[in-house]
């Protein structure tokens, strides 16, 4: 995928919208997007950016904004060994975790999409480490992705406690979702 692409969702579930691009870098890539949305009726607005290698591998996010009147300034990092900290807090939970999902937006889906490149009749599963939100905690999380055709994939993904998510995302050539389940649902791209 090259720069200069963008993309616009909606909200389905609570108001908000979320507006991602993905920019070409020296060393790698970089995935920044601002998301505005309603949690839990309050008013929430997150930046955030997540660099990845030439791989697809991530090696660093932030996410900073607020919810409310409390301010929000999250600092992620993958080492070379697979270890991450939040905030400088190592987390070995998620040790060995290759992407990062932010919980509040489906921009970062596009980053294993890319990494795995399945081809049709192809599923993988990947273990990444979850930004829970509005917790502001990193777990791992389970995920299985099924390409079912150029255009859509089957997913799958083992929320903590016993809860599992799944359902269908429609995706656009260059990996971007454009429908998200019931939850996100793509308003422009370029």
């Amino acid at each position: 995928m090259s720069a200069d692409t963008s993309i616009l969702w909606r909200r389905l579930d609570v108001p908000g919208h979320d507006a991602a691009t993905l920019l070409d870098r020296p060393n790698g890539l970089e995935l920044r997007g601002m998301a505005v949305f309603q949690e839990e009726a309050v008013a929430t607005a997150l930046d955030y950016r997540v660099r990845c290698d030439s791989q697809w591998r991530t090696t660093e996010g932030t996410v900073d904004g607020w919810q409310g009147t409390r301010s929000v300034e999250l600092r992620l990092r993958r080492d070379s060994s697979g270890g991450w900290t939040l905030n400088g807090v190592r987390c070995p939970e998620v040790q060995g975790c290759v992407d990062l999902d932010l919980s509040f937006t489906p921009a970062t889906n596009l980053l294993p999409l890319r990494r795995l490149d399945l081809s049709v009749g192809q599923r993988a599963e990947v273990r990444s480490a979850w930004l829970q939100w509005p917790a502001g905690i990193l777990t791992p999380l389970v995920q299985r992705y099924a390409r079912r055709s150029v255009a859509e994939y089957e997913y799958e993904a083992d929320l903590p406690g016993t809860t599992r998510f799944a359902g269908v995302l429609r995706v656009e050539p260059r990996g971007w979702v454009l429908d998200y389940a019931s939850l996100w649902t793509a308003e422009a791209r370029t």
